[in-house]
């Protein structure tokens, strides 16, 4: 199914592109997030005239990553959690709970889709955490996993 772009998407495409996609792709996530518009005739000559106005505004979005950026890039953030006589957690740090963290820490929205482990967090120790703040901006922070306390 061919739909043509929105915004800027990181692996995907930019904004005006027409691309070829799966269509349960388009259906459900493109279009449903209005991320991309089908790619009829009619469609394909709005998105040019509006092509300009969408990039301002994708910069507008860019600008507003790069100030989150500057405040959380390679910031440490302290979690406590209850762990195991060998270090193993209770479970793990998931996303949302990082997605709180942050919130409560630095008063910054940042959904928990936007945030990516990159090793699963299960035992204590540092962890490096990437966050996509923009198709174009990713932020690393990292994770300082603590024992609140063990249990035998």
């Amino acid at each position: 199914m061919k739909v043509i772009l929105l915004e800027n998407l990181k692996k995907i495409g930019s904004i005006g592109d027409v691309i070829d996609v799966k269509r349960g792709f388009a259906r459900n996530f493109l279009i449903a997030n209005k991320k991309a518009l089908y790619a009829s005739k009619e469609n394909i000559s709005q998105v040019e005239k509006i092509k300009s106005e969408l990039s301002k505004k994708d910069n507008e979005k860019k600008s507003f990553a790069k100030e989150i950026y500057e405040k959380i890039n390679k910031k440490v953030y302290q979690v406590k959690k209850l762990s195991t006589e060998n270090n193993e957690l209770y479970g793990s740090v998931k996303p949302t709970e990082i997605s709180k963290l942050i919130k409560q820490t630095d008063n910054i929205d940042i959904k928990p889709s936007m945030i990516q482990p990159i090793h699963e967090i299960k035992t204590l120790g540092k962890f490096k955490v990437k966050i996509t703040l923009h198709s174009e901006v990713d932020a690393d922070i990292n994770i300082d996993v603590s024992s609140a306390e063990t249990i035998q």
